[in-house]
């Protein structure tokens, strides 16, 4: 039966619209080329790295068996993620960044090309792995912030929280298919079909870069120099607001992230075949909100939303070390992977809704150790505690330590809690300047 009344037809007509509302906003993606062109590419190279991503530590696990030498990944990693992650944003600045991007995404594929050697050896070596580990991390902070910054060039200003939900939704689609097929691949293929998949993927992530547009040095930036990234430095420091973000983020990954003992978790449950499943799990979680991320451009206090998000990561956290059954494990991780999509989006837009183009590079570096440090030095952590205390108890303990810094740094910083994208003065004088350069771009 059918309701012909003005009261039926306006229900009908409303609960299509409030679905539509719920999926992601595509506004970017039919407005800009470059934008689906950076999109693709990124989900292509995104896949095969998470293919190594899987395969990396399993092998170290396997030619050492030890929890400590899979958590030292992360140690040969923070250096050079430091200083080229500050030094890439001053080059992201004052280069192409295009060109930064391409040169960076090859490099990658040599990496993955060296990992295949070793990995084809009859009796492959420890060290090439800690050496490809470091060199990955200085490509991938020198490659970030030339991302970053390039996004809020390619697409307009009021579309980017719709931008950082789409790329989330690239990054979780290959989260969750990268670490799921790597468990198989790795199981039954063997490690050489993952690090070849992951060198297949950079040479076609290359072809569809070179094809973007040139994205030249803005007229007022610096040239790289440290003076230039203490400018940048500086900037940040000024912005509480954005120091707030850095600082959950930091808290978050740093105390709660349960990568590096995810094999041995695995072995403790009695498991082993859920190891591919517990890497997806968070990803998996992330691509749950993607999904239906039409809502977050509704939301304007982005900072109240980073910390309730990154407060629930580590209680979810903890909870997936508590429980005893896999099944639970796998849903705590997905719950984790959800809110750390939520805190993601809501970070990426109050940084490209506020920071000028002319530092958008040195802030994305600063950025870049935010949320990159955190997982690198909590890997480290994940391990050392689980070699001392045990496997679940690191996992639990870090999250528990996660929700309580977290709700300390939101006593601690009002800005962060009180930050408004409707009315906060940086995002205000940059959507006047968007809005100015409108006719004279188009």
């Amino acid at each position: 039966m059918t309701d012909d009344s003005p009261g039926g037809a306006a229900e009908a007509a409303e609960g299509p619209s409030g679905l539509r509302s719920l999926l992601p906003d595509l506004a970017p993606w039919r407005a800009s080329a470059d934008f689906r062109r950076l999109w693709v590419s990124g989900l292509i190279s995104g896949f095969g790295s998470f293919l190594t991503f899987v395969a990396l530590p399993v092998q170290v696990k396997e030619l050492t068996g030890s929890a400590a030498a899979v958590g030292a990944i992360g140690a040969v990693e923070l250096v050079p993620l430091i200083v080229c992650g500050l030094y890439g944003g001053a080059l992201a600045d004052a280069l192409d960044k295009r060109k930064l991007i391409v040169w960076t995404e090859a490099g990658q594929g040599l990496l993955s090309a060296v990992l295949l050697v070793d990995a084809l050896m009859p009796h492959p070596a420890v060290w090439p792995l800690y050496v490809v580990a470091a060199l990955s991390s200085a490509l991938g902070a020198v490659q970030r912030p030339a991302l970053d910054s390039l996004w809020p060039r390619i697409v307009a200003h009021e579309h980017m929280p719709a931008a950082v939900s789409l790329n989330s939704l690239r990054w979780t689609v290959g989260g969750v298919a990268g670490p799921a097929l790597a468990g198989v691949v790795v199981a039954y293929a063997g490690l050489g079909w993952a690090y070849g998949a992951d060198l297949v993927t950079f040479a076609v992530s290359v072809v569809l870069v070179v094809r973007i547009a040139a994205s030249p040095a803005s007229y007022e930036a610096a040239k790289p120099s440290l003076r230039a990234i203490l400018e940048g430095a500086r900037y940040a420091w000024g912005r509480k607001e954005l120091l707030g973000t850095y600082a959950v983020d930091l808290a978050a990954m740093f105390l709660a992230m349960p990568l590096a003992v995810l094999p041995f978790l695995a072995d403790e449950l009695d498991a082993e075949w859920s190891l591919g499943l517990m890497y997806a799990a968070l990803p998996a979680g992330s691509l749950v909100v993607s999904l239906t991320s039409g809502w977050t451009s509704r939301v304007h206090r982005h900072g109240r939303m980073v910390v309730a998000a990154a407060a629930l990561w580590g209680l979810a956290i903890a909870a997936a070390g508590v429980v005893g059954d896999v099944w639970l494990v796998l849903l705590f991780l997905a719950v984790a992977g959800a809110c750390d999509m939520v805190s993601g989006i809501f970070r990426g837009a109050m940084w490209n809704q506020t920071i000028p183009d002319e530092l958008r590079g040195r802030l994305a570096g600063i950025e870049l150790l935010s949320y990159s440090v955190g997982p690198t030095v909590g890997q480290v952590r994940s391990g050392g505690f689980a070699a001392w205390w045990g496997v679940r108890a690191s996992v639990w303990s870090g999250g528990l330590l996660c929700a309580g810094a977290v709700g300390l740094l939101a006593l601690c910083l009002p800005n962060l809690m009180r930050y408004d994208v409707r009315t906060n003065e940086h995002a205000v004088r940059l959507r006047a300047q968007r809005a100015a350069a409108a006719p004279a771009e188009a």
